[in-house]
């Protein structure tokens, strides 16, 4: 029976074909450029440079070829890192987390935990090839450190590129700064780009003002979280103003603050808490509050006596 050229069977049969022959085409062409990229990232070279593979990949060609399916391959490259990242292989995952941000850095997720991986997890694993933690001198443990936090700076700043306004790159930034390499000048530095974009965490503030004291700035880490307290939403637990305050109440000890030039009593301070005896007489209720109806001294007839009370505190805040 001749096969009718109108009938649904021929002309599906017809286009299945011609789609199958276009895409064997297009594999075939770019079978050079697939053997190449993908030698490249399955090296094992311990100091993989990734700006070697991005030229060998052609993130441009790349593209044009996937179109909207960049985000399904990045998707599978990005688990194809996790794949090498439980089994603690460096090289590999180092690379493929930045090739999927090169085939799709659109998505916020693949840049930072992709540093995350970098900067926290990856020295671990060189200590550890070194022999027990102990064992490996303070210094070396140091500088593997400073070299994988160096790594994931150039992820974040290749990251910035593409999202010059999102807040999170320099908060990530800042917290790696702050805990893995305790370099408090570039945390605070990178706490206040991001307290300065839109969307910042209430924490960023606390934490920007402890880099500074850390980095050897108490005075202006002072005057700063002073400014945030008459700015600040008190009714937000978030913010923890009980927090914020406690640290004005140490640095303004700590710096030997004139008392005409600290914040004012707060309520809910008590006199153990805060010396208000500059401030003129202050009544202390029976639970310990302070009344805000401050009238000026006036001479006491009854017979002084000597008060000896300890003002000390202790306070340790380690963010």
């Amino acid at each position: 029976m001749p096969l009718d050229r109108d009938s649904w069977f021929f002309r599906t049969g017809r286009k299945a074909v011609i789609n199958f022959t276009a895409l064997f085409l297009v594999g075939l062409a770019a079978s050079p450029l697939q053997k190449r990229s993908w030698g490249e990232v399955r090296t094992f070279q311990p100091e993989l440079n990734l700006q070697d593979v991005e030229s060998a990949l052609g993130q441009g060609i790349v593209i044009g070829l996937l179109g909207g399916f960049r985000t399904l391959l990045a998707d599978f490259v990005y688990l194809r890192a996790n794949y090498y990242w439980e089994k603690y292989d460096r090289p590999n995952t180092e690379a493929l987390l930045g090739l999927t941000s090169s085939i799709d850095p659109r998505p916020m997720y693949f840049w930072l935990n992709g540093a995350r991986m970098i900067a926290y997890d990856i020295p671990v694993w060189r200590i550890r090839e070194k022999g027990a933690w102990e064992d490996v001198p303070e210094f070396y443990r140091k500088e593997i450190y400073r070299e994988q936090v160096d790594r994931a700076m150039k992820m974040l700043d290749r990251a910035e590129k593409f999202h010059p306004d999102d807040m999170r790159l320099p908060l990530e930034k800042a917290r790696i700064y702050y805990d893995k390499v305790n370099d408090y000048e570039k945390a605070a530095e990178n706490y206040k780009r991001a307290i300065d974009l839109p969307n910042a965490p209430y924490y960023a503030h606390r934490i920007y003002a402890n880099a500074l004291d850390k980095a050897g700035h108490p005075r202006e880490a002072y005057n700063f979280l002073k400014n945030r307290w008459f700015t600040m939403d008190h009714t937000n637990r978030g913010a923890m103003p009980e927090v914020v305050l406690e640290r004005i109440r140490e640095l303004e000890a700590r710096l030997d603050t004139p008392f005409i030039e600290r914040l004012p009593p707060q309520p809910g301070e008590t006199e153990e808490q805060f010396n208000l005896s500059p401030f003129g007489e202050s009544t202390i209720s029976r639970q310990g509050e302070v009344n805000f109806n401050i009238a000026p001294a006036t001479p006491d007839p009854a017979p002084a006596h000597d008060h000896d009370h300890d003002h000390g505190h202790d306070h340790n805040h380690d963010h």
